[in-house]
């Protein structure tokens, strides 16, 4: 059914069944809001975007075209505001500066407006804070590279100190799409292909924010990764099932074990039904049954894509009231829907006011939580003095870098001795914005305002590198993107009279067409781009040795670079974005002063076309002799080289485990090498016959453990049922009884996916399976683990996290 513009207002749209629920809060909220006025409870629910310039935000020119400028505040703001729309991250604001006008401001609200609530102001923080002079943590594609929560709690408490000093309450990360295509953009703001990974290490940047006094907001709930093809804001196809065990879980987790605040809702559409207008996600999942009692934000304009893009809403005012119904609170970064066209309906009896009352009853219970209710809010004095890039965030910085950053290949050419001499090529090698991801301020703002400094400390590749080693040139080779090759001759000069070349390519970070990678910067094809590859080449083809590096937002297919035919780099490292300590970090890596200890958080593709895949897969996924195509990683999930080695011994696994309770696994890890380092231990199970098909590899729960040279450390973990579970015929989480493989690995491709049982037991191997590249790795043979009991459904109090404990052996 069409709906002729215009007419939107003598339509009711559908509501939830029952009347809204209304939120147990406070009589200090409950009386505010008894006192309030339709055009005031509305005002809590908007947002309102003082400095936009049109770069930052998806269709944010047509969005907001009727914004008014910052000189008529008083009339914008008269009936009170809900939110500020980033207030330091829009543009390049000195942060001290900025935040005296703010103070400012807080207190014209409390004072000119006749409830006095003082707007909560939220910023992106996926990076760092993303404000001007603002210090530039590693993209969470790092994070989950360097497989340590407990580092990414610390880091996100940095940057929430820093946000809380300026006056910011919330915070618009972290990211818990679960990456399942590399094609689409916004992979680097992921943390990984895992739903425990994505789980685990996003809730510690949860706790770490909320920790230092500022909300943060998951998004984007939910399955928005799965966009068809890879392309952003694309319809998703996933199934039930698949949301159920790939896409909800890291949220899950995040709500339930982090006591997140907010959650931003995801653009797509599922199965021909917006998520900012499904009351299923957003209420029953969301609420009901995970019990979540925050706010639910709109991911920006997202209201307003129900009607421009979605089409399930004929204007503003009905795309306002399908979002409200549905469970979504407070629009995001502007009016344009829940101000006059929701209060349109709301007098016109087609909304009921009722679901205003919901959603500003929880609004003002997070600003009270906040302390932004309480008589002394920005009575204090503005910072006079703000140092975003301070001692603390830089070192915190440079240790997740050097954490994060993978060893893929290493013939024994690094660590580099320091009496090489050493060319450093390559169009990323000596840019500083090379290291940073799409949401870092100097990428998403600062590349619009050329001519200003970064405004933090930060050394490119090049420039770490020169200052480690004593005989270091340089030559660009080509530029990231195009296809000119008028400097490969210069480069491959340096090259040829170097005993080392280092080549540093991949992406520059951008927005909706401004760069490789990054929101809006989907592709095709999984190649490195432009000719980036022909200078790879170019420069092995001269006979000396070449570490190849690659800061990237996404994984590439290079299998041409690690398993090629021919001559090929003699080393390769991948970091994703590694931020301001990353130039640095690079360089301890590769003199060997930092023993690499990054695991692959993404499978690293074979070819553009095996996409979309993840190393949960069932048998079907992986190879066989009926198909000629093969999806087999080049580098598997959990992948990760070392300057030393270890080795798993003596797997200990409880022999049985009741469905609704928790087992052991132990083993000892033992650094056999001659230096010290971190391995990341991985356990691994497979439930071996189940009533739904389940995948060949799953990660139960991993420990990143550091060893000295030769040193023994025995790891236990306690695994709740619950990392077992799946959704069974009837789509309920249940834990099954029956037999369940559990091995420790290195990555996930050790137990090899080609290797099938037969109904005998035996074992049924693909012969596409024996063709393959060996990838090195060693894992524990596989225990067997009989769960027993009736099935188990998964309550509200069942664990969801496995306890980890690391002894001396």
């Amino acid at each position: 059914m069409s709906h002729t513009p215009g007419t939107a207002t003598q339509r009711a749209v559908p509501t939830a069944a029952a009347p809204a629920a209304m939120p147990v809060v406070s009589s200090r909220v409950r009386d505010l809001h008894a006192r309030m006025t339709l055009e005031e409870k509305l005002a809590q629910l908007v947002g309102y975007w003082l400095d936009q310039n049109g770069t930052v935000a998806p269709m944010q020119s047509e969005m907001a075209a009727g914004q008014k400028g910052s000189g008529e505040l008083a009339e914008i703001t008269r009936h009170g505001l809900g939110h500020y729309t980033r207030v330091y991250g829009t543009r390049p604001v000195e942060p001290a500066e900025r935040a005296a006008w703010l103070w400012a401001e807080q207190r014209r609200l409390k004072r000119e407006t006749r409830l006095g609530i003082p707007a909560l102001v939220h910023e992106e923080c996926l990076t760092g804070l993303a404000a001007w002079q603002a210090a530039s943590y590693p993209t969470p594609l790092a994070w989950g590279a360097a497989f340590d929560p407990d580092l990414v709690h610390e880091a996100a408490r940095a940057i929430g100190d820093s946000m809380r000093e300026l006056g910011i309450h919330q915070g618009l990360a972290p990211v818990l799409d679960v990456v399942g295509d590399p094609r689409w953009g916004r992979v680097d703001e992921c943390i990984g292909e895992d739903p425990y990974l994505v789980g685990t290490v996003g809730t510690a940047y949860v706790r770490g924010l909320q920790d230092a006094g500022v909300h943060a907001t998951l998004k984007h709930f939910v399955g928005y990764s799965a966009s068809a093809a890879g392309r952003n804001h694309a319809p998703v196809h996933a199934g039930p099932r698949e949301l159920a065990e790939i896409y909800l879980p890291p949220f899950e987790m995040a709500v339930r074990d982090g006591g997140v605040r907010s959650v931003m809702n995801s653009y797509a559409d599922v199965d021909g039904v917006p998520v900012a207008a499904d009351p299923h996600y957003l209420t029953e999942v969301l609420r009901e049954q995970w019990g979540f009692d925050g706010v639910v934000v709109a991911d920006y304009f997202a209201v307003a894509f129900l009607q421009v893009m979605h089409g399930v809403a004929a204007d503003r005012g009905e795309a306002a009231a399908l979002a409200l119904a549905a469970g979504l609170d407070v629009e995001l970064p502007t009016g344009d829907a829940f101000l006059a066209p929701l209060a349109e309906r709301v007098r016109a009896g087609l909304t009921d006011e009722a679901l205003v009352d919901r959603a500003v009853l929880r609004a003002l219970a997070q600003k009270e939580e906040l302390g932004l209710l309480d008589p002394e809010a920005f009575e204090d004095e503005p910072p006079a003095h703000v140092d975003l890039d301070s001692p603390r965030h830089r070192a915190l910085a440079r240790r997740l870098a050097e954490e994060s950053v993978v060893l893929l290949a290493n013939d024994g050419v690094l660590p580099l001795a320091a009496a090489r001499r050493v060319a450093v090529v390559g169009p990323n090698a000596a840019r500083p914005e090379a290291l940073m991801g799409c949401y870092s301020f100097a990428n998403h703002v600062l590349a619009h305002h050329p001519g200003l400094p970064l405004g933090f400390e930060i050394r490119s590749v090049h420039e770490a590198l020169a200052a480690a080693l004593p005989d270091v040139t340089f030559a660009e080779g080509c530029a990231v993107e195009g296809d000119d090759t008028s400097g490969f001759a210069a480069a491959v000069a340096a090259a040829a009279d170097a005993d080392v070349a280092v080549v540093v390519v991949g992406d520059q970070a951008g927005l909706f067409g401004r760069g490789t990678v990054g929101e809006g910067n989907d592709v095709q094809t999984l190649e490195l781009p432009g000719v980036q590859r022909a200078l790879v080449e170019a420069l092995v083809a001269t006979g000396t040795p070449v570490v190849m590096v690659l800061l990237t937002g996404r994984p590439y297919a290079i299998g041409w670079a690690l398993d090629g035919e021919g001559p090929r780099p003699a080393a390769v490292l991948q970091a994703f974005f590694p931020g301001e300590g990353g130039g640095d970090a690079i360089a301890d890596l590769l003199t060997g002063a930092v023993t690499p200890s990054g695991r692959l958080p993404v499978s690293l593709p074979r070819a553009a076309g095996a996409q979309p895949f993840r190393y949960l897969h069932p048998v079907l996924g992986g190879p066989s002799d009926v198909t000629s195509t093969d999806p087999t990683p080049v580098r598997p999930f959990g992948f990760g080289l070392s300057y030393t080695t270890f080795a798993y011994d003596d797997l200990h696994v409880d022999p049985t485990v009741d469905s609704a309770g928790t087992f052991t696994a132990s083993v000892t890890v033992t650094n056999t090498g001659d230096v010290a380092g971190a391995d990341v231990v991985q356990l691994y199970g497979r439930d071996v016959v189940a009533s739904v098909v389940r995948p060949v590899a799953q990660l139960l729960g991993y420990a990143r453990v550091e060893l000295a040279a030769g040193q023994s450390r025995r790891v236990t973990f306690r695994v709740p049922t619950t990392r077992l579970a799946l959704a069974d015929r009837r789509l309920v989480r249940v834990v099954e009884p029956g037999d369940v493989q559990v091995w420790v690995a290195s990555h996930a491709a050790v137990a090899d996916p080609g290797a099938v049982a037969d109904a005998t037991g035996g074992a049924i191997t693909s012969a596409r399976a024996t063709t393959r590249r060996t990838v090195p790795g060693h894992s524990t043979p596989h225990a067997v683990l009989q769960v027993t009991g009736a099935v188990h459904e998964i309550t509200a109090e069942d664990r969801r996290i496995v306890d980890v404990e690391v002894n001396d052996a």
